[in-house]
């Protein structure tokens, strides 16, 4: 069964849709800055033999790992205020529920790998307890994207339907629908 249009406002909706945007940027952010940790860690386990979850390397590290579930959560819950961004028989969308369950995925492995840690020395990358943080940030990246996507898509449905009230802006956008944009000057 199709889902109904939704009776809500195209401009209520664009600004919401814009908001979500927002938020999912501040996310992406957090999760590009486990990247710069990832190396600050390296780093680390190079210089020392072994460090423990209370290194201010891991405090950076695992903070995230909490954050990023807690934060794509509040997405989630901001995202029931736009209908058509909700999931199959009106559930969450696909692309959040793999987000969070990937970060979730990555946060429970900070237990693991401190367990792992404490029978075996050894601060090998590739050894199976880091395993499941690359697969959790996978999992996390790929539902992100899907969500990204269709945010993009509506907005996209929504901006055709609705052009700009900035009468130059209105111009700009009817130029550049024409493909006239840049070749005012050509003759």
């Amino acid at each position: 069964m199709a889902q109904m249009p939704a009776l809500l406002p195209k401009e209520v909706e664009m600004q919401r849709l814009k908001k979500i945007l927002i938020m999912v940027i501040v996310m992406g952010s957090v999760a590009a800055s486990v990247e710069v940790d990832n190396f600050v860690d390296g780093s680390l386990h190079q210089t020392s033999i072994r460090d423990s979850a209370f290194t201010p390397a891991h405090w950076w590290l695992y903070s995230h790992f909490v954050a990023l579930p807690l934060g794509w959560g509040a997405i989630m819950i901001y995202d029931r205020r736009v209908p058509l961004m909700r999931g199959p028989n009106n559930s969450v969308n696909t692309g959040i529920k793999m987000t969070i369950i990937g970060y979730l995925g990555t946060m429970f492995t900070i237990g693991i790998n401190e367990m792992w840690h404490f029978w075996f020395v050894e601060e090998v990358f590739a050894v199976p307890n880091h395993w499941s943080f690359n697969m959790g940030v996978v999992v996390a990246f790929m539902g992100a994207l899907a969500y990204v996507v269709r945010l993009y898509v509506r907005m996209v449905e929504l901006g055709m339907e609705t052009p700009p009230s900035n009468p130059y802006v209105a111009e700009m956008y009817k130029l550049a629908l024409e493909g006239k944009l840049y070749s005012r000057s050509i003759p």
